[in-house]
């Protein structure tokens, strides 16, 4: 009783200090989060105010300032006479395809190493963990010389390859948590119905996957709509060119249109922001759901 009398007024003392403290915790947070994010929002403003000038106000203004005409017509102008609205097609379908591919094929793939026995597969997933450290820079040359001698340079079936090839291992990397955590007994159950493997698959685990799946497909069209190196050496008719390059088009020898430039760049941007801006949630989800192994 002396104990327990003695320990109560402590218990009591130490909750009301840290009420204050832990709201002063959660103030430092806000404050910090708020800063992060205005210097996050900064190269986005920053890039839209960039795109309403034209090349004498993005010299001689401050980056912040506003020009004294809103110039809306660059956006018209890099869309109907710079062929941006092709480029972006291009993206559009090319993102797409190599998406859908990479997240069918990776979840084929992981269903086949956590779900089914059979020897070496513990080879095959060292190998696609392994294929993660490969720079990209390094296969540049490997990869031009085989489509060239198989006649797929220039043409897009060349990044739809290298887009797949390069996004299955982080694919299978977020998929393999989450399929641990899947329980056996559906499967099991749907077996014992008369289900044949490509039924349990299709119709009972990839249903299950969806959240992230989700996070995958998200992942690989973010990477996919952004990416240049592979455009840039693989493709060279203006035609099949993707958004990333089109902005080499305003370019000049002589002069450089930067008011285009900055439109066709915040044309790039906005597709992948409004995206995620509905769908981070869903990232969120999918990475905490197939991180966790049970």
């Amino acid at each position: 009783m002396r104990f327990e009398a003695a320990y109560k007024p402590q218990t009591k003392r130490t909750t009301f200090i840290s009420r204050p403290l832990r709201k002063l915790g959660y103030v430092l947070l806000y404050l910090i989060l708020c800063a992060v994010a205005i210097f996050q929002l900064f190269p986005l403003v920053w890039l839209l105010l960039f795109s309403l000038k034209n090349n004498q106000e993005v010299f001689n203004l401050p980056p912040l300032s506003l020009p004294g005409e809103l110039r809306w017509e660059n956006y018209g102008k890099v869309w109907n006479a710079g062929n941006i609205s092709v480029y972006f097609l291009n993206s559009v379908w090319i993102t797409i395809t190599a998406t859908l591919l990479t997240v069918i094929l990776g979840s084929l793939v992981t269903f086949a190493i956590t779900r089914m026995k059979w020897r070496g597969s513990s080879f095959v997933l060292g190998l696609f963990m392994v294929a993660m450290m490969i720079p990209v820079h390094s296969t540049l040359i490997p990869l031009f010389s085989m489509f060239n001698r198989i006649g797929l340079t220039d043409h897009p079936l060349s990044l739809i390859l290298a887009y797949v090839a390069f996004n299955m291992p982080i694919t299978i990397l977020i998929l393999l948590g989450f399929y641990y955590t899947l329980p056996r007994e559906v499967e099991e159950a749907a077996v014992m119905d008369g289900c044949s493997v490509h039924r349990v698959f299709f119709q009972v685990v990839l249903p299950m996957t969806g959240s992230v799946l989700a996070t995958t497909t998200i992942i690989n069209m973010i990477y996919n709509w952004n990416e240049f190196i592979f455009v840039n050496t693989f493709i060279s008719s203006d035609m099949l060119k993707t958004l990333t390059v089109g902005v080499q088009n305003f370019i000049g020898q002589y002069t450089t249109d930067w008011g285009a430039i900055g439109a066709t760049l915040m044309i790039s941007i906005l597709p992948i922001l409004v995206m995620f801006l509905f769908l981070s949630d869903r990232i969120v989800e999918g990475i905490a759901a197939g991180s966790v192994k049970g």
